[in-house]
């Protein structure tokens, strides 16, 4: 029997000393292999590890109006939580201020839940713990935040309260819908991604307004592996646009009140200055349901744009000396027929000057035809020449160029260019007929409509000036100008005046040009619907602003629609002392007109940066040619350092921390130092900077 037991137990132990063998044999197997047999492939998984790299998204850069508030900005929101199976939860602590802390609740958010409300979903919470995380607020503030976190049981350490925040980061426009769609919307992903703009400014400019991502690297500390930034993102620029909060106000509320009583179905408004071509304002407000909200930026897209383009058909006119005296009559009448042309403005003979006030279909007909009706497609070229095509890059995501078919010599081609001509059979955006305006108002200086006014960089100290930028120096002469806005004057205050009986203002004399154009149906056809625009620009003497307003179906003519949102916009601005016009209408006493563009062609501010890579940036984004590129003042390690191109706060600080006692001449950024960059010096010699703008 005692034999037996023995047997069993040296069995036993033999079974186990064979399993202890079988398990050191495979670890040692094991051991071998990973270190010895595959040590490289793991050598490299480890090594991938360390070399793992991720992107580290930089700070979008503010959109600013023209004085810099802020239009659009990141800024960083926290959702609120608590974790109930944190490891040192405390009950007790938790229960004893479980009535102070729902009060608190209840007065940082009054109408979500009573004290008695937030001490039930509490308590159901903490007893139950169904969900180890229970929200208590989402979409908070940092100053929100921080005051729930001094609330009773909340102020404790998150290991004992288990309270946290889980931060993210919003784009938020302080002035709501203002201008929200010229503006623009971005991406919602951040994590994989970035936030990039999908439409308005934010889409046009994301190139400058993303920045430069940054790298994180992955290290080995003593006892982790930890992420270290390796390569800092770059932050976006700051953008400071044209857009005037004021104006702007002013706009968007004047056209949605004449939206909403002529039950349009949607209208744009662009408001520009004709000096510089800064777009001060834009609207765009669409119909839906029973109100009007920010729509399609029909500001840049292409419509027939009725007879406001026979002012533009009539400049070609005059540049092209077809026109010369516009007080000399020509035949006209009421039916054209050799070309099918009717007019319900005509009369038997009128003169240029009635063609446009009478908004004559037939006059201006004959009057592109009596050069172009042996090449018709002589009159795109034409257009061509003078730049009507080229793209503003204006910085309004999706702007669209003007289209105009190039015609053959058909007689089909040769209708058409009589459509052509009072503003049929064409595609082009409000925009550029209103820069073409603008050029009128401006003696002709044809200025690059645009949004962005100035650039910076957080913790740069240089600012990059958006110079004003020319599509023609001279889209015609001054003389041919003149003649022009004469034109558009007697629209509005002549006694046959389209316009004379709705935009006529007492306080600011307007100057412009109705349209409208009948919509195209699916198949082709013309339907009932029009669009109605209005064209101008004001004060009449010294023109100041140009505008243009289109709205389509709105139940009145264009005068008495676009026509009015004009002048109300004129009027307000007038009110609000935004218009410096004492004005006076009597002929007798009209002062000299002023000439509009205050900055001379040849004196425009130039673009300045000391990065080539970044100028061409500039110039590819933003249309600007003219610029000027100087030398960093970092690159000179030696002798006198390299100022031109910084402002003069700059240079001073620059040049007087290396010891040279520093004079100036002129305004503006530096441009000429007497003292060559590189050369030695003694301290204290003198050094005299040239400055212009």
């Amino acid at each position: 029997m005692k034999t037996t037991n023995k047997q069993h137990i040296l069995l036993r132990y033999l079974i186990v000393i064979g399993m202890i063998l079988v398990l050191a044999i495979m670890i040692v197997y094991n051991m071998v292999n990973i270190s010895v047999v595959h040590s490289q492939e793991w050598n490299d998984k480890a090594d991938a590890l360390l070399k793992l790299e991720t992107k580290l998204e930089p700070e979008r850069g503010k959109i600013l109006s023209d004085d810099g508030r802020v239009l659009a900005a990141n800024l960083n929101y926290y959702t609120a939580r608590i974790d109930w199976k944190v490891e040192r939860f405390k009950s007790e602590e938790f229960l004893k201020n479980l009535d102070a802390l729902c009060d608190s609740l209840a007065a940082f958010m009054p109408g979500k839940k009573t004290a008695l409300q937030w001490k039930k979903d509490l308590t159901e919470q903490f007893n139950a713990k169904k969900s180890s995380v229970y929200p208590l607020f989402t979409g908070l503030t940092h100053s929100q935040f921080v005051r729930l976190k001094s609330f009773p049981f909340l102020n404790l350490a998150r290991n004992y309260s288990g309270f946290y925040s889980d931060p993210y980061v919003k784009r938020v426009k302080p002035f709501g819908k203002m201008a929200a769609r010229s503006i623009g919307n971005i991406s919602e992903e951040v994590r994989h991604e970035g936030q990039h703009g999908r439409s308005g400014l934010e889409m046009a400019l994301d190139t400058l307004l993303y920045g430069v991502p940054g790298v994180n690297k992955r290290i080995q500390l003593t006892n982790k592996i930890v992420d270290w930034e390796s390569t800092p993102a770059v932050p976006g620029y700051d953008i400071t646009t044209t857009i005037n909060v004021q104006m702007q106000d002013i706009v968007e509320n004047e056209l949605y009140k004449i939206c909403k009583e002529t039950d349009a179905v949607w209208g744009t408004c662009v408001l520009m200055e004709v000096a510089t071509g800064e777009i001060k304002a834009i609207s765009n407000l669409e119909r839906n349901g029973g109100d009007y909200y920010e729509g399609v930026n029909n500001a840049v897209l292409g419509y027939e744009p009725g007879s406001v383009m026979k002012p533009i058909s009539m400049m070609v006119a005059l540049e092209d000396g077809i026109v010369g005296d516009i007080n000399t009559p020509i035949a006209t009448g009421s039916v054209w027929g050799k070309y099918n042309v009717s007019d319900p403005h005509g009369a038997a003979a009128l003169s240029p000057r009635q063609i446009i006030e009478m908004s004559s279909n037939i006059g201006i007909s004959k009057i592109i035809l009596r050069k172009y009706e042996s090449n018709p497609a002589g009159f795109r070229e034409r257009l061509e020449q003078m730049g009507f095509f080229e793209p503003f890059k204006s910085g309004i995501g999706g702007e669209q160029e003007p289209v105009i078919a190039k015609l053959g010599h058909a007689n089909a081609d040769r209708v058409a260019l009589t459509r052509m001509a009072y503003g049929y059979t064409t595609l082009i955006p409000p925009l550029h007929t209103l820069a073409i305006y603008n050029a009128i108002a401006n003696d002709g200086k044809y200025v690059r409509p645009h949004l962005v006014k100035k650039l910076t960089r957080p913790g740069s100290n240089v600012d990059s000036i958006v110079p004003v930028t020319y599509i023609r120096k001279q889209v015609c002469s001054p003389e041919n100008a003149e003649k022009l806005r004469t034109m558009l004057h007697d629209v509005v205050w002549g006694n046959r005046g389209t316009a004379r009986k709705w935009v006529q203002d007492e306080n600011v004399e307007i100057a412009g040009k109705t349209g409208t154009a009948y919509t195209v149906r699916n198949d082709g056809t013309y339907s009932d619907q029009k669009r109605l625009a209005f064209c101008g620009f004001f004060p009449y003497n010294a023109p100041k602003y140009s505008c243009i307003v289109l709205m389509l179906g709105a139940n009145r003519g264009a005068a008495a629609s676009s026509g009015v949102v004009l002048k109300n916009v004129a009027a307000k601005m007038y009110a609000r002392g935004l218009l410096d016009v004492n004005s006076n209408y009597d002929d007798s006493s009209t002062p000299k007109r002023e000439t509009a563009s205050k900055t001379p062609f040849e004196k425009v501010p130039t673009f300045y940066h000391n990065n080539q890579a970044q100028v061409r940036r500039i110039n590819k984004f933003l249309g600007v040619t003219q610029s000027k590129v100087f030398s960093s003042k970092a690159q000179g390690t030696s002798g006198v350092p390299n100022v031109r191109g910084l402002s003069i706060r700059e240079a001073v600080e620059c040049l007087e921390k290396v010891g040279l006692d520093v004079r100036f001449k002129g305004v503006g950024r530096v441009v000429g130092q007497s003292l060559a960059a590189g050369v030695s010096f003694n301290k204290g010699a003198i050094i005299t900077l040239t400055l212009a703008s």
